[in-house]
């Protein structure tokens, strides 16, 4: 009896799995049948949608507008007006930064009409060469973090311009640099806002949920339609998609503030504005400064994404190598991608790290020293960048930027290896691939597809109740009811089967690596620099080894999914058993415990709710990338948010399905950080 009541909701589980079972087994399959599938109520919501986006943009307010062409004032929609001035003004911006990294004084001159450039040769000044470029990140590295940051900035750099990638990755930072500034001030004032206001922030919480849960390509409908497509069109995607990270560290980092300090600004005499930017954003300097960390990987991550909406740089070549299924080209542009991403997330973490520097009885030279020191690469390069316009009168100015068709290239030799792995293992690989997807995927998926909406529900707000009672069990059915309203329940089904058994596979190799190396202090270090590593790569590039070792199947989504879902379940493993006090460890020990023992017994209860959290991140990665699965021919989700993109009037669909995936997201992410809460409640862990 007593062994009943201390683990009653294990037993509660065991007999909801039993009821769900028996629900399965009963229930008819049958469309009229509305316990085995809800009839799809919100069917138009996306033609809904649809309508009221044409409305607001075409017919919503018209205001006079004076045409320059015609010398006239026209009736135009004023969202229409508003969303193209502000498109304008994201592609100015973008190509300015462009014409400075790759364009110089020419194209620049042929955007201000400066007529004066154009018929004096001597003035034209080349773009920054990519000379100027490394040097400039070699200083920024070392200044940050010294000698190692310096060399890999080097080695980036070098490489990219040696293997002729560097038009389309400058292409890609004129990107990035515009994109994540201005997410990172849009969330700085949204994360002020929210911390000054409690109304703010509770209206705020719903949406970033949404928006951090949300696949990426949902976004891109509904920027084509009120944006066009483009560079800026991309951009603002991307500045939709990076900005939720950075309001939620800007609220984390002013709520850690000590209040004492901000008791002594106001003893102080600080106004709120000095309040606000000399003390509190000072204080939470750090928490802000990762914040524009993620803001920067979300960038990247987005760089491929966005140019399926017409974004140019590495990420659209790779797209077109990918379709091509040329994996050796693919190869070589996703190594770029991933070295910049690299780069920028190392100079970010170091900046967001480094400490305040306070300079007493320095002469000028020695506390601009930096500076000083790019002015002369800047000036060097250049120079050396203007002989070379001689030099290379009739050909390519290798001392400006090495073309594409002129720089190394091991295309070649890895479109071989790519051959060679398919000649040597071809049987090999496809025994593997029938029967994982013969034996396990295509049973699980039936059965997934086999799961009546009534007992689905039962599983699931049964699931809420007995973790976090009524209020759990109402939102993660709120959730369902959503999806099961739709006309893509089958699909979502579909999606879940796949995340399933992704995070199952990801969940088991993640807390078995991690618990083997968090045994181990150096062991511990060396994982979590992988981690930290493979989380900076953009989701797409996973797709390209799975791509050459299993080619366009459900079997490549997967192992993406495994591999790129693995890094949090590994990560959280690891930070939760390294958590555990040594004390505790110590006693246990001194009471005979063996080091499984001291794992099963201490370290493991202590440090699971933790590794949840884990799980439930490894849940969201999975999501992600089998969305962008979809890529290479899935049948879930995915897919026809991919479809909605071609679609001229898929705005909707493309919303509509986003809002499925996502609240897949949040329904798994309620029960599991709602357990966890209480798990550590109960711990004393809080």
């Amino acid at each position: 009896m007593n062994y009943l009541t201390k683990h009653s909701k294990l037993f509660q589980f065991a007999f909801l799995l039993v009821v769900f079972f028996l629900l399965c087994f009963l229930i008819n399959p049958s469309e009229n049948n509305i316990i085995w599938r809800l009839p799809p109520l919100i069917k138009g919501l996306p033609l809904w949608i649809d309508n009221t986006v044409e409305y607001l943009m075409f017919e919503w307010l018209p205001i006079q507008v004076y045409d320059p062409q015609i010398e006239e004032f026209e009736q135009k929609p004023l969202l229409k007006e508003i969303t193209r001035s502000l498109s304008y003004s994201v592609n100015f911006l973008i190509l300015f930064l462009r014409d400075i990294l790759l364009g110089g004084v020419d194209t620049i001159a042929a955007v201000t009409s400066w007529d004066w450039l154009e018929k004096n040769k001597w003035a034209h000044w080349p773009a920054l060469p990519w000379s100027v470029v490394t040097g400039g990140a070699i200083i920024l590295g070392y200044k940050l973090q010294g000698t190692g940051l310096a060399l890999l900035a080097a080695f980036s750099t070098i490489y990219i311009s040696a293997f002729g990638q560097w038009e389309p990755s400058m292409q890609t930072l004129s990107f990035v640099l515009i994109a994540a500034p201005i997410s990172f001030i849009l969330g700085l004032v949204l994360g002020v806002w929210a911390y000054k206001s409690k109304a703010v922030e509770a209206t705020l919480n719903p949406l970033l949920n949404v928006a951090q849960t949300m696949p990426h390509f949902s976004y891109l409908g509904p920027v084509m339609v009120f944006f066009g497509i483009g560079d800026h069109a991309g951009a603002i995607a991307t500045i939709i998609f990076a900005t939720p990270p950075m309001v939620r560290l800007t609220l984390l980092g002013l709520r850690k503030v000590p209040p004492e300090i901000v008791d002594a600004g106001k003893m102080s005499g600080c106004s709120n504005f000095q309040l606000l930017f000399k003390v509190l954003i000072p204080t939470a300097r750090r928490d802000i400064l990762i914040g524009v960390n993620q803001v920067i990987m979300q960038c990247l991550a987005m760089a491929v994404i966005a140019s399926f909406i017409g974004a140019t740089g590495l990420g659209y070549n790779l797209l077109i190598a990918l379709r091509q299924l040329r994996i050796g080209q693919a190869l070589e542009q996703g190594v770029c991608i991933v070295l910049i991403a690299v780069v920028l997330d190392r100079m970010s973490l170091a900046w967001a790290n480094k400490q305040t520097d306070y300079f007493a009885d320095l002469t000028f030279i020695q506390r601009h020293k930096f500076s000083l020191l790019f002015l002369v690469i800047l000036l060097a390069g250049s120079l050396l960048a203007y002989i070379g316009t001689f030099l290379f009168e009739e050909g390519f100015n290798y001392l400006y930027i090495v073309p594409h068709n002129k720089g190394i290239t091991f295309e070649n030799f890895w479109q071989a290896g790519v051959d060679w792995i398919w000649d040597t293992f071809f049987f090999s690989l496809k025994v593997f691939n029938v029967f994982l997807i013969t034996k396990i995927l295509m049973p699980l998926k039936s059965a997934y597809l086999g799961m009546p909406v009534a007992a689905t529900f039962l599983l699931v707000m049964g699931t809420g109740y007995i973790i976090g009672g009524i209020r759990s069990a109402l939102v993660v059915g709120g959730f369902l009811l959503f999806i099961a309203l739709t006309e893509w329940w089958d699909r979502a089904l579909i999606t879940a089967y796949m995340v399933t058994f992704g995070v199952i596979v990801s969940a088991i190799i993640g807390i078995t690596v991690g618990s083997l190396c968090a045994q181990n202090s150096f062991a511990s270090k060396v994982i979590l620099a992988i981690c930290d590593t493979f989380q900076t790569f953009p989701s797409f590039i996973y797709l390209i080894p799975v791509i050459m070792l299993f080619g366009v199947t459900d079997t490549s989504v997967l192992i993406a999914v495994i591999v790129y879902a693995t890094i949090p379940a590994t990560r959280y493993t690891v930070e939760g058993l390294r958590s555990v006090p040594q004390s505790l460890q110590d006693a246990g020990s001194m009471s005979g415990v063996t080091r499984l023992q001291r794992w099963a017994k201490i370290q493991l209860p202590l440090a699971f709710p933790h590794m949840m959290l884990g799980v439930n991140q490894t849940v969201v990665f999975a999501l992600f990338m089998v969305i962008i699965g979809a890529f290479i021919g899935t049948d879930d989700l995915g897919q026809y948010i991919l479809k909605a993109l071609s679609d001229k009037a898929g705005t909707g669909n493309g919303l509509t399905l986003g809002l499925c995936v996502a609240f897949i997201g949040l329904a798994v992410d309620n029960l599991i950080r709602t357990w966890a809460e209480k798990r550590k409640a109960v711990l004393g862990l809080n």
